[in-house]
Order: C-alpha cells, then sequence, then structure tokens
C-alpha cells in the first residue's frame, strides 16, 4: 500500500515537473522565434537595400557607357562623312 501510494506520489511529482519544464521550453522557443523572426527581417530589409543601391549603380554605368557609345558611333559617322567628301 505505501509503495502504491509513493508511486502515486512520485508520479504526480515527475508529472508536475514536466509540466514546468515543458513550459520553460516552450517559453525559450518562443522567445528564440521573435529573435529570429526580427533578425530575419533585418537581414531582408538589408539585403533589399543592397541591391536597390547595385541597381542605381548598374543603371548609371550603363547608362554612361551608352552615353559613350553613342559619342564614338557619332564621331565615327562624322568622320567617315568627312572623308566621303
Amino acid at each position: 500500500m505505501v509503495d502504491a501510494t509513493y508511486r502515486g506520489d512520485l508520479r504526480d511529482l515527475n508529472e508536475l515537473n514536466f509540466a514546468r519544464f515543458d513550459a520553460k521550453l516552450e517559453q525559450r522557443v518562443e522567445g528564440l522565434q521573435a529573435k529570429l523572426e526580427t533578425k530575419m527581417a533585418e537581414l531582408q530589409a538589408r539585403f533589399e537595400q543592397r541591391l536597390a543601391e547595385m541597381e542605381t549603380r548598374l543603371t548609371r554605368r550603363l547608362f554612361n557607357f551608352w552615353i559613350a557609345q553613342a559619342a564614338t558611333t557619332a564621331a565615327l559617322v562624322f568622320a567617315v562623312v568627312k572623308l566621303a567628301h
């Protein structure tokens, strides 16, 4: 009889401890998820900003390239026309 009572009390104590452990674990997991979501949002914002900066630089370089190409082509056409006369 004592053993059955002791086993029952021990089982109840173990269940209580496990419930406390489970609650603490759940709380920590939720905290980590919140931190992870925050960091991911920050990382995504930084990535999008850097991508936009790179796109701006690339557009500027391509624009400068095409201006130089147009000037070179115009100079070539002008030189050919001048030589032809």
